[in-house]
């Protein structure tokens, strides 16, 4: 237990996580709280309209990445927290005042949907890197793992909470309750030892900065790597928001209340997978195209179910293998970066993973009402599973891996690697070694 709670040791990062759970209990319950009202009150239950949505929301993040990465390398990560936080609680609240008042149209919600997208789309790096300030890179894989933790433990509260107001309240008050979690956010910035933080040394002003960071990464294969694997996987296959919502509507006609049940019904296992992640010490290549081939697996399975109980059981494991993909992906590229580099490689990384979705969202949302509903999940696996299994034979190929049976200390099957592959792998060990280096000599 010790082992996997490590970082709440640094008291920027407890003063962090606890502002967080707050936050995102309340990012949950929109998230619920915005689908319903677009599925159910604003149109009759179109699921182009529910893509359309959350396409706008995730699309600024394709578009500003090279901007935000710039923003996050050079300016002061705490400050433009504090920023973004505050503007995407003002963002919550207009929407929650027009809902409350009867004046909400379809236009409002997609218009807010942007302003909420570019918000996000300049504070994703700045969050994501910020941890690397109040924790030693040794604790980073523990770190990324408590931050999903803490995503996913709201996530097993805030649907449910969004399903029981949206039924007693309306929807109105989610919105208004959201914008007030934002606080603790800027509360907790505000709180913390500033002396103690890392900070990393940002990139000298000059021009063609923005550039640089493209140009680093594509001297990575590897990151690009797991650029493609994420992308893919991002835009058609973890769509829940969107295909939970659908599958309780369309196919089991369920009300806000078990679409709720279904989000936090997944968080059993997201959680689950990041209290896993959070005890490894390092992240790995087959783990993550492991878990990625599981979650397809999962995934195919989950959409073919017949009954909405089983369905529900099916995304425990969906939501395990899902967030194994997602913070090993995510440690992987932080650890073996430069810090100078770190926010511009993951905007980058956060524009592949994120902003795909705006490019998924209304194809899958397409494919819902021309295919039927079941294809919205049913896509995603399919998708998945071409992309892992893509993925290992590249490997294979570029670093001379083969699949066999390795009788070493002890008998276990898994990678193989000839003399070419340990070549390749040490290749990127140096990589990452060089990257902790740059941190320790800081």
């Amino acid at each position: 237990m010790k082992r996997t709670f490590r970082s709440l040791r640094f008291f920027n990062y407890r003063v962090w996580a606890a502002g967080a759970i707050v936050s995102n209990v309340g990012t949950w319950m929109q998230r619920v709280a915005q689908d319903w009202l677009v599925l159910t009150v604003l149109t009759d239950n179109s699921a182009i309209a529910v893509g359309i949505t959350t396409g706008l929301q995730f699309g600024p993040i394709l578009v500003l990445a090279p901007v935000a990465g710039m923003i996050s390398d050079r300016f002061n990560k705490r400050i433009v927290l504090m920023i973004t936080q505050t503007s995407a609680g003002a963002t919550s609240l207009v929407l929650g005042l027009l809902i409350l008042s009867g004046h909400a149209q379809l236009w409002h919600v997609y218009v807010l949907a942007l302003v909420s997208g570019v918000v996000a789309a300049i504070d994703n790096p700045a969050r994501q890197t910020f941890v690397t300030e109040m924790v030693p890179l040794e604790d980073l894989q523990n770190a990324v793992g408590l931050n999903s933790a803490s995503f996913n433990a709201a996530r097993l509260i805030g649907p449910g909470i969004a399903g029981l107001l949206i039924a007693g309240v309306g929807i109105g008050w989610v919105f208004v309750i959201n914008a007030a979690s934002f606080l603790a956010v800027v509360l907790s910035l505000t709180q913390m030892r500033i002396q103690a933080l890392h900070e990393s040394e940002g990139p000298k002003r000059a021009k063609g900065a923005i550039r640089e960071g493209l140009r680093y990464v594509r001297k990575r294969p590897d990151i690009i790597l797991i650029l493609i694997v994420v992308g893919l996987i991002g835009a058609f296959a973890i769509n829940f928001q969107m295909t939970t919502a659908i599958m309780a509507r369309m196919v089991f006609d369920k009300d806000a209340a078990e679409y709720g049940f279904l989000g936090s019904i997944m968080a059993i296992g997201s959680l689950a997978g990041a209290l896993l992640a959070a005890r490894r010490d390092r992240p790995s290549t087959r783990l993550l195209l492991g878990s990625g081939f599981i979650f397809g697996i999962f995934t195919t399975v989950g959409a073919l179910m017949p009954t909405f109980w089983l369905f529900a059981a099916s995304l425990i494991p969906m939501g395990l293998f899902a967030l194994t993909l997602m913070t090993t992906a995510n440690a992987t590229v932080q650890m073996t970066v430069a810090p100078s580099m770190r926010g511009r490689v993951m905007a980058i990384y956060m524009a592949i993973f994120m902003g795909t979705t705006p490019i998924g969202a209304p194809i899958v949302g397409w494919i819902g009402e021309a295919w039927g509903p079941r294809w919205t999940i049913l896509f995603g696996g399919l998708v998945t599973l071409a992309t892992t299994l893509g993925a290992l034979l590249f490997l294979m190929w570029v670093r001379k891996i083969r699949i066999g049976y390795d009788a070493g200390s002890r008998l276990r099957f898994g990678f193989v690697p000839t003399k070419a592959g340990l070549r390749a792998r040490a290749l990127d060990d140096l990589a990452a070694q060089q990257a902790q280096n740059d941190v320790s000599s800081r």
